[in-house]
């Protein structure tokens, strides 16, 4: 049963952040979160003074796992439908699987057409701080986490490497995160030659 006081909660705690923007909420009509996680909403933030581009932020995915209290964000330069697919199949798979700061997955296919990003990262929100971050609940702190999408040899790299060495190769590189054209930091493993495959 949904707690209809946290909702109110987090709509106030987005609305006061995003003060100035343009705002409308939706629900995702297809797919098994309807029935799996039917009180989930994203809000929708036009760009304003906090953020030129358009913030999708998701309501109720807190109540996946109440023992682990997060929601989830996705910052993008263009308004469309496919953002509030994308977070209602995070939340989903995070009430199946269950996510966590640091973690990647892979989305099965790229998370806008010709992108090179098909996983993502659950990262910090780094661009808006601790105070998007943090929403005070009479239960205790929820934590709003960054969706930051990553290319294949991205993920694997963090599994190899960590999260600290995959961002650092963001801030070298000074990644566009909204592009997705955006090249990947890490290059793709190359093919072995027929010799060493097959030898």
């Amino acid at each position: 049963m949904v707690d209809q006081s946290t909702g109110m909660a987090q709509r106030k705690h987005l609305e006061n952040y995003f003060v100035g923007h343009a705002s409308a909420e939706h629900q995702w009509p297809l797919g098994p979160a309807v029935s799996d996680l039917p009180w989930l909403r994203v809000v929708e933030f036009a760009p304003g003074p906090k953020a030129s581009g358009w913030i999708y932020a998701t309501i109720g995915a807190y109540e996946a796992r109440p023992e682990r209290p997060i929601e989830f964000l996705l910052a993008t330069d263009r308004s469309a439908p496919r953002f509030i697919e994308l977070l209602t199949m995070t939340a989903w798979y995070h009430f199946k699987e269950g996510l966590d700061l640091g973690h990647t997955f892979a989305i099965g296919q790229p998370w806008l057409p010709s992108s090179a990003c098909d996983h993502m990262l659950v990262s910090l929100p780094y661009p808006f701080g601790p105070v998007l971050e943090v929403c005070p609940l009479s239960t205790g702190d929820l934590h709003y986490y960054w969706l930051l999408p990553i290319t294949r040899s991205e993920s694997e790299f963090k599994i190899r490497e960590g999260q600290q060495a995959l961002e650092e190769r963001f801030d070298a590189d000074g990644i566009r995160f909204w592009d997705p054209g955006r090249a990947s930091v890490v290059p793709d493993a190359p093919m072995p030659d027929a010799e060493t495959r097959f030898g």
